[in-house]
């Protein structure tokens, strides 16, 4: 069995004295996506600020193995961790290209040689972004930048790619592209953990889900059964109308 990349303990974190999430055990082994879906104020995009650093918690967090607890949001970067924030979180004045080439701090204080090459794989992978690498960002549509977000994140070739509400604020057809590079990036081999409110469409694309409610895990399993599970139906799924 393979070992877990990221593995999660007994995770309790929040803002000052009001506690978010309340003894979070999760784990992901090295290649999967995993789906972490729950309803608003649930503490999905707190767990994910907490992995990355951004907030103090209490338990444990291994990465690869060993304790990343202490350590700081820049040491987790150039571990190989990357966040997609749910705001993008984009540099509007600068064009895209130069958004990407930040992206590629990592790689480059690493010693990486001929690290700006990455971009013509992430071109590929987003072919609207290379027609536009020279367009300020804040002139995007919003599929745009959450590819350009995206692509910022895959600069560095990280080990562990986390998603914040990748779908959130776009139009079905986005949202649709949006999860078939999700899918792409899967067998590209880069570990990816989704938080999502779109909770059908990022179980489709998972291989293990976990739903966070009231700060707590109320259940967990593979992702193709967590979508038959009924609870999970009446919830986040709705009814589905057969096609006849």
């Amino acid at each position: 069995m393979l070992a877990p990349i990221l593995r999660i303990q007994n995770l309790r974190a929040g803002y000052g004295q009001a506690e978010v999430l309340h003894g979070i055990d999760l784990q992901t082994v090295s290649g999967s996506v995993i789906t972490v879906i729950g309803p608003n104020g649930a503490g999905k995009s707190t767990l994910l600020n907490t992995v990355m650093g951004i907030l103090p918690a209490q338990g444990a967090i291994e990465f690869n193995g060993a304790s990343i607890t202490a350590l700081t949001l820049e040491e987790r970067v150039m571990l190989g961790i990357a966040l997609v924030p749910e705001r993008r979180e984009l540099f509007g004045t600068m064009p895209v290209q130069d958004n990407l080439l930040l992206g590629g701090f990592r790689q480059m204080s690493l010693g990486v040689a001929n690290w700006r090459d990455r971009l013509s794989e992430v071109y590929d992978l987003f072919p609207r972004l290379g027609e536009r690498r020279m367009q300020r960002a804040g002139t995007l549509s919003g599929g745009e930048r959450q590819m350009l977000a995206i692509g910022r994140a895959l600069m560095a070739r990280p080990s562990l790619l986390m998603l914040d509400e990748p779908s959130l604020g776009l139009a079905p057809l986005l949202v649709r592209e949006v999860f078939a590079i999700i899918a792409t990036l899967h067998q590209t081999g880069v570990t990816i953990v989704l938080v999502e409110q779109n909770a059908r469409a990022a179980l489709a694309v998972a291989d293990y889900g976990y739903v966070l409610e009231m700060g707590e895990l109320s259940l967990h399993g593979a992702a193709a059964n967590l979508a038959q599970d009924p609870r999970v139906i009446d919830t986040y799924l709705g009814a589905v109308r057969e096609d006849h």
